[in-house]
């Protein structure tokens, strides 16, 4: 069986199409807000949110009817054509590979808007094939069109086959941006029990130990403490290895219940917490939590830059707080620190707050 060699990883599948990267830029993306460009209300709104949004993706495939599937590509192009988004980045979200729309979504977007968009999200992705395609295809149009800068890919996690063939997927193609979880294809596909839209259910749980009597007896009637699980904790863990072996970003996807506002947001920190650097947003309400939650906060960055500035070259250990801080210490800080950065570069609020930090904290 023969292989590429390694060194043919990096040259453009078409003769003519743009380098590819051999690094994924680490964007801020805490927020993809999704909008149906076939929607004039939605679609009108979209420029007041550049600058407010770190990502705004055109949504051609679920939540899309049939009949304006055409009308939202044209809108897309439209929307994109007319606008300069600034510091907000362009996505989209194509059909389904196994759709009739989705030939038609490529040939179409590539040439028309290639040179603003940032990403393509491929839904129900199964295989390094599926990603393989979407490669040879979008070089040729970028050939074709004299695209200066590879459009990234982005897969979504829907299907038992995609998780279990996660780490192909992410290895498949230097346009790699990320993947995100598709929490309710990927629960139909597995047959799992729950009609939710991402989020924990409270028939997954864990039961409090029954006390005893007197006589060292269960009493299993008794009432107990129960705590509610998270389902997808399992595939966001593996999702976020199999990315972080790559280089690429692994998001959280849609949290269904918009009116639930404290469980989205424990919801988002949960997957900030793991490794996931942003999430979607299916709603306004929900690009502020995004933004606060994705955003490390003034006192973790406060504690950060101590350990940097204590740490020196890096080599030893420190004690701060009665906590010892090491190596490992230093380099958990670095990833908080290194994030702030970026955020303060697009995010004036957020930047003085962190300036605001005094020097002597940092310092001491």
């Amino acid at each position: 069986m023969s292989h590429k060699s390694a060194k043919d990883f990096f040259r453009p599948l078409a003769v003519g199409a743009p380098l590819p990267l051999r690094e994924i830029p680490a964007r801020p993306s805490r927020a993809i807000h999704f909008f149906d460009p076939s929607n004039e209300k939605m679609a009108a709104k979209i420029p007041g949110m550049i600058g407010t949004v770190d990502v705004l993706l055109g949504n051609l495939e679920d939540a899309v009817k049939a009949d304006n599937k055409v009308a939202a590509r044209e809108g897309l192009v439209k929307i994109a054509q007319a606008t300069d988004f600034g510091p907000t980045q362009l996505w989209t979200r194509i059909n389904a590979l196994d759709s009739p729309w989705v030939l038609d979504d490529l040939t179409t977007l590539v040439p028309a808007i290639g040179e603003k968009l940032d990403v393509i999200m491929v839904p129900k992705v199964q295989g390094a094939e599926d990603i393989h395609y979407v490669d040879r295809l979008l070089a040729q149009l970028e050939a074709k069109a004299g695209i200066t800068k590879p459009i990234l890919v982005h897969a979504i996690l829907e299907t038992a086959r995609g998780v279990a063939n996660v780490e192909e997927i992410c290895g498949a193609s230097p346009r790699m941006q990320g993947l995100s979880l598709g929490p309710a294809d990927l629960a139909a596909d597995r047959k799992m029990k729950t009609t939710r839209v991402g989020g924990g259910h409270p028939g997954y749980l864990v039961r409090q130990d029954p006390p005893r009597d007197a006589e060292g007896n269960s009493q299993i009637d008794a009432q107990r403490a129960i705590f509610q699980q998270d389902l997808w904790h399992y595939t966001i863990a593996k999702m976020v290895d199999a990315c972080a072996t790559h280089g690429i970003y692994p998001y959280y996807g849609p949290f269904g219940d918009i009116a639930d506002v404290v469980a989205c947001e424990d919801q988002f920190r949960n997957a900030f917490l793991l490794g996931c650097v942003g999430t979607w947003s299916l709603h306004p309400k929900q690009i502020a939590i995004a933004n606060r939650v994705f955003s490390p906060s003034v006192e973790d960055i406060a504690h950060a830059r101590r350990v940097v500035a204590a740490m020196g070259d890096g080599t030893g250990a420190v004690m701060i707080d009665g906590k010892m801080e090491d190596d490992a210490s230093l380099k958990q800080c670095l990833v908080l620190v290194e994030l702030a950065a970026k955020l303060a570069e697009i995010d004036p609020e957020l930047k003085a707050q962190y300036d605001a930090i005094p020097t002597s904290e940092v310092q001491s």
